[in-house]
């Protein structure tokens, strides 16, 4: 059965997801089927879309690398939270260079990673980005471990806890 946007709208499943990716890896265009899904203002549709990315291996997501600052300009703007958060996930799968720094992305980052409210799976990969991209500038890196170390971790789900403390006892090993 061909991709269309309606298929996508009632993909609701995992088995779903799967089957999305299975068909987008037998054409082989990752880039072409992001460009034309997932960033649909359907959310139905970006959302599955961007789960069926979640699937693929780095290797095959590789090819969205061009494609980085349209995905954290949605992760930053959409008001899906399902949206925001299959983004974040493939843009912390991507490469993040030093050049690719935008200090929007890092402060919403640190933003999100610290809010209670925020969903624990956006916190941990938002705290997961904020790591990777603070590993350039050791000033940086220091803002960052006293932000981990300041936070009433009591009001954080296990999830973001271990996130926290990977990264705390990764801090002086310069790696993550």
């Amino acid at each position: 059965m061909a991709i269309t946007s309606e298929r996508l709208r009632q993909t609701f499943s995992e088995g779903g997801a799967q089957e999305i990716y299975q068909e987008v890896k037998s054409m082989g265009d990752f880039l072409g089927f992001a460009r034309q899904y997932a960033f649909s203002q359907d959310y139905r549709v970006a959302r599955s879309a961007l789960w069926g990315l979640t699937k693929a291996s780095k290797e095959e997501l590789s090819q969205l690398q061009v494609i980085l600052n349209e995905l954290i300009d949605q992760a930053m703007l959409t008001e899906n939270s399902s949206v925001r958060r299959l983004s974040l996930n493939i843009v912390e799968r991507l490469e993040l260079n030093e050049e690719d720094l935008r200090t929007d992305f890092l402060d919403f980052c640190f933003e999100h990673m610290m809010d209670v409210e925020e969903y624990p799976g956006i916190q941990s990969v938002c705290m997961k980005l904020t790591f990777r991209m603070c590993k350039f500038y050791p000033e940086l890196m220091d803002e960052l471990k006293r932000t981990l170390e300041a936070m009433e971790i009591d009001y954080y789900k296990p999830a973001v806890k271990c996130v926290r403390s990977r990264i705390l006892k990764g801090y002086g090993k310069g790696n993550g």
